[in-house]
C-alpha cells in the first residue's frame, strides 16, 4: 500500500504540475499542437475509464449490500448492479445528476466517521491480541515478485479520484485545485496505510481464493457488530463516487467530443457500457481493468507535461513514471 500511495502521490504531482503550467497554454491557445494534441487523447481515454469505475463501484456496493443480506451470488449482484446503474442513467437523462450531487457531502463525511470507527475497532481487537494469545501474521503468498508488482498495478484504481481537481477549471481557481488535489492525497494515503496497518494481524483469517466479501469477514472477526457500518459505508461511498464518476464521465465525454455527443446521449452510452461491462467481467477483473484504464490516462497525462516541462531531471522523471504506467497498462493482474 505505501508503494501505491507513492505512485499515486508521483502521479498528483504530474496531475499538479498541468493544472499550473499546461492549463494557461492551452487556455492561451499558445501551447504546442502535440501538448494540444496529446491533452485531447488523454480526455477521449478517460471517457472509457469513468465507464469502467462506474460499473466498479456499484459491484462493490451490490456485493456488500448482497452479502448483508446473505444473497450473495454472482447473478444477484450483477441484477442490483444494473438495476442501480438503470437508476442513475435514467434520472440522469430525464433531469441530470445535480440533485443526487448534493448526497456527496454528507455521504463523505458519515463514511470517514465510520472509517474512524473500523480503524477504533480493528485497533481494539489487536490490543486485545497483544496482550492476549499474539499477533498471528499472514503466511507468504509464495508469489514471484513480477507477480505482486503485476497485482499491484491492478490495484491502482484505489487510490484514483485526485486527478478531478484537473478539469474543475470553471469553477474554482488553480491554487485551490492544486491545494485540494495534495490534500486529498494526503487523507487518503493516511487513511489507507493506518487501516492496512490496523487489519495485517486478521489478514491470516484470508484462506483460499480472494472473495469479494473478504473485508467483511475481517470486520466480523474484530467484532461482530463492525460489518453493519461497514456495509454502510461502503453503500453510501460507492453510489456517490459512482455519481461523481457518471458526471465526471457525461462531461468529459461531450467536451472530449466537441457537443458531437449530447449530455443525454452520453448518460445512455455511460450506463449501456457499464451494463455490459457488469454481466462480463468479475469484480476483480473489473478492478484490474479500472487501473489498467486510469495508468493509461495518467500516462497520457506525464506525457503532456513532457512537452512542457524544461527542466532535465523533472523531463527524466515524467519518462521513468510514464513508463511504470505503460507496465501497468500493458499487465496489470487481478488479485486471486
Amino acid at each position: 500500500m505505501i508503494a501505491i500511495c507513492a505512485l499515486a502521490y508521483s502521479i498528483g504531482w504530474v496531475i499538479r504540475y498541468n493544472i499550473v503550467n499546461v492549463e494557461p497554454l492551452l487556455d492561451a491557445r499558445k501551447s504546442m499542437r502535440s501538448t494540444l494534441y496529446l491533452d485531447r487523447v488523454s480526455d477521449i481515454a478517460l471517457v472509457p475509464a469513468y465507464v469502467i469505475s462506474v460499473c466498479l463501484y456499484l459491484r462493490i456496493l451490490s456485493s456488500f449490500l448482497m452479502n448483508g443480506f446473505g444473497l450473495a451470488t454472482q447473478f444477484n449482484e450483477r441484477l442490483l448492479t444494473t438495476a442501480i446503474i438503470l437508476l442513475i442513467t435514467t434520472i440522469g437523462f430525464i433531469k441530470g445528476l445535480k440533485d443526487l450531487q448534493k448526497l456527496e457531502n454528507w455521504a463523505i463525511w458519515v463514511t470517514m466517521a465510520i472509517i474512524v470507527v473500523m480503524i477504533l475497532g480493528f485497533s481494539l481487537h489487536d490490543i486485545s491480541l497483544v496482550s492476549g494469545a499474539g499477533i498471528q501474521l499472514p503466511e507468504n503468498s509464495g508469489h514471484s515478485l513480477l507477480h505482486i508488482l503485476a497485482v499491484l498495478g491492478g490495484t491502482l484504481i484505489c487510490v484514483q479520484g485526485f486527478e478531478t481537481s484537473r478539469y474543475l477549471g470553471e469553477e474554482y481557481s488553480r491554487d485551490l485545485r492544486v491545494k485540494s488535489c495534495r490534500l486529498s492525497q494526503i487523507i487518503a494515503t493516511a487513511v489507507y496505510l493506518v487501516f492496512i496497518t490496523v487489519a495485517i494481524p486478521l489478514m491470516h483469517y484470508l484462506t483460499g481464493p480472494v472473495r469479494d466479501d473478504s473485508l467483511i469477514i475481517l470486520a466480523g472477526k474484530a467484532s461482530m457488530i463492525l460489518p453493519i457500518p461497514l456495509i454502510a459505508a461502503a453503500v453510501l461511498s460507492q453510489f456517490s463516487a459512482s455519481v461523481a464518476d457518471t458526471l465526471g464521465g457525461e462531461g468529459n465525454m461531450v467536451e472530449a467530443t466537441r457537443q458531437r455527443i449530447s449530455h443525454k446521449a452520453a448518460y445512455l452510452i455511460l450506463g449501456g457500457g457499464s451494463i455490459i461491462l457488469t454481466w462480463s467481467a468479475s469484480t476483480f477483473q473489473i478492478v484490474a481493468l479500472a487501473s489498467r484504464a486510469f495508468a493509461f490516462y495518467y500516462m497520457m497525462q506525464c506525457i503532456v507535461a513532457l512537452t512542457v516541462a524544461k527542466r532535465a531531471v523533472r523531463k527524466i522523471c515524467m519518462i521513468l513514471l510514464a513508463l511504470i504506467l505503460l507496465a501497468i497498462t500493458l499487465f496489470a493482474t487481478p488479485v486471486g
